[in-house]
């Protein structure tokens, strides 16, 4: 693994004022008792996953975590929002499944300190036909990510892993699930939020029976959120009666800079610190500390 990035990245694209050093947040890090396992899921695409997965990731960072963001969508995404072109992915989480590769031997650095990325390629469309009769097929990832997770090892090089998951309910999410202590769901602000995120509650509590006992529902967070459409807000107030205090108070708004950051290479926050989608960022990364502390109070 390469050494740790610095911040000196040349900008690219934005005025040289939007590209400030990332602050120092109210809520700082304290040292990792473990490390925590998010994996970031909705089988629907477009509603922010990917998005959220590299600006939390981002916020987690700034306020001082060590964060390793594994991208498990054959797209590849995470990896180009991060900057992390194709020549550069000499190892894949292709590899890392597969059995050809250590996760540490895929893990590169980021153009964010204390950011980095385990990156996906296309080969990951095939994996589910070249492993999908072997009795270990729902657990590659945990076993990959057991030498970071596991207590008794040292000191954890990452204190949050985040999963970025493919919008499907294939066997590639259903090994972030099988890896994770928790899910944190994106929902668009959308008329079908509601019958989605049913679907996808019915796959965790499969995984939870079946996989991984422990697999929670760290939160959900809504996404896309456009103050000037009323039908936003109605969907704002149904998931919150429907899901209560498991939806994060901090609503992630839409906006063009969150739109614009990834053909640059950037997570919004060093594209725009000042716009409103690099300020919910933040907020939501204080969120999931509070949550965190919470468990271990």
């Amino acid at each position: 693994m390469g050494d740790q990035p610095g911040s000196e990245a040349e900008a690219l694209g934005p005025p040289a004022a939007d590209n400030e050093v990332l602050p120092d947040s109210e809520v700082h890090a304290e040292p990792a008792r473990h490390t925590r396992v998010l994996a970031v899921a909705n089988q629907k695409g477009g509603v922010g996953k990917t998005t959220t997965a590299i600006n939390l990731g981002t916020a987690l960072a700034a306020i001082g975590e060590h964060v390793l963001i594994i991208d498990l969508d054959p797209q590849g995404n995470a990896s180009t929002g991060l900057g992390i072109d194709q020549r550069s992915r000499r190892l894949s989480t292709y590899d890392v499944l597969a059995g050809r590769a250590a996760l540490y031997d895929a893990i590169l650095p980021t153009i964010v300190p204390r950011l980095y990325l385990a990156p996906s390629t296309l080969d990951l469309t095939g994996l589910e036909l070249e492993i999908g009769q072997t009795r270990d097929r729902a657990y590659r990832l945990r076993n990959a990510l057991s030498p970071l997770t596991t207590p008794g090892l040292g000191e954890p090089a990452y204190s949050y892993v985040l999963v970025d998951c493919p919008p499907s309910l294939n066997l590639l999410t259903v090994n972030a699930m099988a890896a994770a202590h928790a899910i944190l769901v994106p929902l668009q602000c959308e008329f079908f939020a509601l019958e989605g995120l049913s679907q996808l509650l019915k796959t965790v509590d499969s995984v939870r029976d079946q996989l991984n006992p422990e697999l929670t529902i760290h939160g959900i967070v809504l996404t896309m959120y456009d103050s000037r459409n009323t039908l936003s807000g109605q969907v704002v107030a149904d998931v919150r009666e429907f899901m209560g205090a498991k939806v994060y108070d901090t609503i992630i708004p839409r906006n063009v800079r969150v739109s614009e950051a990834p053909s640059y290479g950037k997570p919004v926050l060093m594209y725009d610190l000042r716009c409103s989608g690099s300020e919910a960022y933040m907020r939501l990364a204080t969120e999931v500390i509070q949550r965190e502390r919470e468990l271990y109070a």
